[in-house]
């Protein structure tokens, strides 16, 4: 069963964090045994103050939940060594249904593929070649492996070497002027139960003589085989099959084909889709970080549904999501935020409330159906509650989100108050983060008129950390919009104590021109009573667009 991934927005706050793993607890409860919550960024001190306070590891980070080649890729790698013969790839070629097999050594780094192509034209040499069709390349032992016989007696057994089939079907006569013919050291001469054939072999001193059918061999055929110097086999095909089998011995090494395409286990379905279709290869290795072969993809497997599936909470716009989630299934939308552009192809629940905090709608549920909520999440919906809603105080609380807040406090055991003090002098990201860190870290891209910006919010205790600071935020901000390209990239400093905030915008001077706040520096504006992204600075942003021509 695959997993569902409850998931937050980019760069996560607090709430994102703890209504992920609340409302994946919800669903576990609640019959989904395989929810398990996830986050896209990375906890700031905040949110690893609050996981501590409550003993909860932080969620399973996931960068990209996009369909990955080792979602589809065969993991099962049927592969051979340079030292395989051929007769042993083909059989697992035949027994997997395989065409292609990889060639790995002992570190399972890929030297080259062996295909049914390669060796098909081994076997069956072209009209121009045909007296290839008698050349072996091979050992005495890996003819005795390839068929399945019994090395009687041997010289130099793993010595590699061309060898020439003769078979040894005609009279005495025909045989012995057929070989002043060859050189006799490079001979395999294969013979059925013709023990005079067999003798003037051996006393010729060909290279191997190979003795079909299973048949028995006469010892003086064994000592002369001996004093002679000539290797001895006994095979159980017949003469037909074992010589057909003889060509076989060759070693993988002789086939291997180095041009080949592979791909990394993290690349995108999408990405190599293409690039695979229009290539002449059927099969693909899969290589880790450190080059070692980890699986096969061949064309069908991009045929092949990647199961992933996520619950969005605390957001529904693509732009926020986790990067790939317009290319795997999203069943649920839990979010408390505005809606925005993003589409499915079927019906899903969607819960959108005009609350607070989405830790106040996954509370809700727990307590809409009757599911007991453990002390521990109790505690951490309460903390996304309080921070989202400035424990209340913000213009965004709603009456649902107080009624909630008590019931919170009643099975955790925490006095909100008491606690929103500890979480807000937890952490300063003007203190322990750099600019670039302090202005990204609970971010949020938007697109409106077909315009890109985006708005981040730093929540402090008083503006002394940020005047001491300023410079450095404000070449942070424009060098952070002039990388994304965004028409403008704003930043909201809000004073939790004072409920008060100033804002840093840097973008286009026909957007700055609209802002008609106090401006108390150049860029910088005092934004009076002002604390809530979603429900006071981003209708005023929109508006001001709007205004522009």
């Amino acid at each position: 069963m695959s997993e569902i991934l409850v998931i937050g927005h980019k760069n996560p706050d607090t709430d994102a964090i703890c209504s992920a793993i609340g409302y994946a607890e919800f669903k576990r409860r609640t019959g989904m045994a395989n929810a398990v919550a996830a986050r896209c960024g990375d906890t700031n001190d905040r949110i690893d103050f609050v996981l501590k306070s409550f003993w909860m590891p932080p969620p399973r980070f996931v960068a990209d939940v996009s369909p990955k080649v080792r979602d589809v890729m065969q993991s099962n790698v049927i592969s051979v060594t340079a030292e395989t013969t051929v007769a042993e790839a083909l059989n697992l070629m035949d027994d997997g249904n395989l065409r292609v097999l990889p060639v790995l050594d002992a570190e399972r780094h890929c030297r080259g593929l062996v295909s049914v192509f390669k060796t098909s034209k081994y076997f069956f040499p072209s009209t121009t070649r045909l007296f290839g069709s008698r050349r072996v390349l091979a050992s005495v032992r890996n003819l005795m492996r390839t068929l399945h016989g019994k090395l009687i007696f041997s010289v130099e057994p793993d010595r590699e070497e061309e060898l020439l089939l003769m078979i040894g079907a005609m009279s005495l006569e025909s045989f012995s002027s057929r070989l002043s013919d060859y050189p006799r050291e490079k001979l395999i001469v294969v013979v059925g139960d013709r023990k005079e054939v067999q003798q003037l072999a051996i006393q010729e001193r060909v290279r191997v003589v190979i003795v079909t059918g299973g048949l028995p061999i006469d010892s003086d055929i064994v000592a002369a085989a001996q004093k002679n110097e000539v290797s001895l086999i006994l095979s159980p095909h017949d003469s037909a099959t074992t010589a057909m089998r003889c060509r076989a011995a060759i070693t993988v090494a002789h086939m291997i084909d180095d041009h080949y395409l592979s791909f990394r286990e993290e690349e995108s379905i999408e990405k190599v889709r293409a690039i695979a279709a229009a290539s002449s290869f059927h099969s693909f290795p899969v290589l880790d970080q450190q080059n070692r072969t980890i699986g096969m993809l061949s064309k069908s497997d991009f045929l092949k549904k990647v199961e992933r599936r996520l619950i969005l909470v605390d957001h529904n716009e693509l732009s926020q999501a986790v990067h790939g989630a317009d290319e795997v299934e999203i069943l649920e939308i839990i979010d408390h935020h505005r809606i925005g552009n993003l589409t499915t192809q079927q019906p899903i629940l969607f819960r959108n409330e005009p609350v607070g905090s989405t830790s106040t709608i996954v509370a809700d549920c727990f307590f809409r159906f009757g599911v007991q909520m453990p002390e521990a999440i109790a505690g951490l919906l309460l903390a996304g509650l309080v921070s989202d809603t400035l424990n209340l105080t913000s213009p965004t609380t709603t009456d649902r989100d107080v009624e909630i807040l008590a019931r919170l406090e009643q099975i955790s055991g925490i006095d909100a108050r008491d606690f929103t003090d500890k979480l807000f002098a937890s952490g300063s990201v003007l203190i322990t983060k750099s600019p670039r860190q302090a202005i990204t870290t609970d971010c949020k891209e938007y697109v409106e008129k077909k315009r890109t910006f985006s708005v981040a919010q730093i929540e402090e205790i008083g503006f002394d950390q940020f005047w001491k600071r300023k410079d450095e935020v404000v070449t942070a901000l424009e060098t952070y919009r002039a990388e994304q390209n965004y028409f403008f990239a704003a930043l909201l400093v809000t004073d939790v104590v004072l409920q008060t905030s100033l804002l840093l915008v840097a973008g286009d001077p026909a957007f700055l021109k609209q802002i008609d706040y106090p401006e108390v520096e150049p860029g910088i504006y005092e934004l009076e009573g002002v604390v809530s992204r979603k429900k006071q600075l981003l209708p005023y942003l929109t508006h001001s667009l709007d205004k522009i021509e």
